[in-house]
């Protein structure tokens, strides 16, 4: 187990097969000098990753950190992929949902890939938020197999069903991954530290 902020994270899960912890921090703020922790976050990726970043040998974490073509490879790398978000502090679903749509819609306005279908899609998610609780310790997942350009939700907090949704836009699957695997653009800065660090020790090897 790896604690991050508190909460454990196993260093593996399996999906359809061992996927690794490769990356992991959390989302957090500062409001009069007071840091406020919104989630904890674990990426879990195929080792196999490795080898679709032969280009980048050598190169130290603080350098991966910084550059995002890396993580542009790392997102578009054709690997299972698999994210566990833990929140610390209670927030509507909305407004988890609402965070989302926003990061998702402008990066894909900046790419030109905003159409009525992304739209739908993007609402879809809205929506399957909207009617959520996310108490502390509540548990969002991001699922993304290596062979189809979907992505699974899950949702549990203590005492309800978990409920799911897939998502099967392939731009707005490969935004939500970018979210959170986005280089400087990432919604957390030390997960992508962490990343970046884990990758650049196992290329080396």
């Amino acid at each position: 187990m790896v604690m991050v902020d508190e909460f454990p994270f196993p260093s593996q899960i399996t999906t359809t097969k061992p996927l690794s912890l490769l990356g992991h921090g959390i989302t957090d703020m500062e409001i009069h000098f007071l840091q406020i922790k919104f989630t904890a976050i674990g990426v879990y990726l195929d080792p196999e990753i490795v080898g679709h970043l032969k280009q980048w040998k050598g190169k130290p974490g603080k350098v991966l950190a910084e550059d995002d073509d890396f993580f542009d490879a790392v997102a578009s790398a054709p690997v299972e992929k698999f994210f566990r978000i833990v929140v610390i502090k209670e927030i509507k679903g909305s407004q988890y949902g609402g965070l989302l749509e926003g990061a998702v819609r402008d990066r894909l306005a900046a790419e030109d890939k905003y159409e009525e279908e992304e739209e739908a899609a993007l609402e879809k998610v809205v929506e399957f938020f909207q009617s959520k609780y996310c108490k502390s310790k509540s548990v969002i997942t991001f699922h993304f197999p290596a062979t189809s350009n979907t992505a699974e939700i899950t949702f549990s907090t203590e005492g309800k069903e978990d409920s799911k949704m897939v998502v099967d836009n392939g731009n707005v699957v490969h935004m939500i991954k970018k979210w959170y695997l986005g280089g400087t653009r990432g919604v957390s800065e030390t997960t992508i530290t962490s990343l970046a660090n884990t990758l650049s020790e196992k290329l080396s090897k």
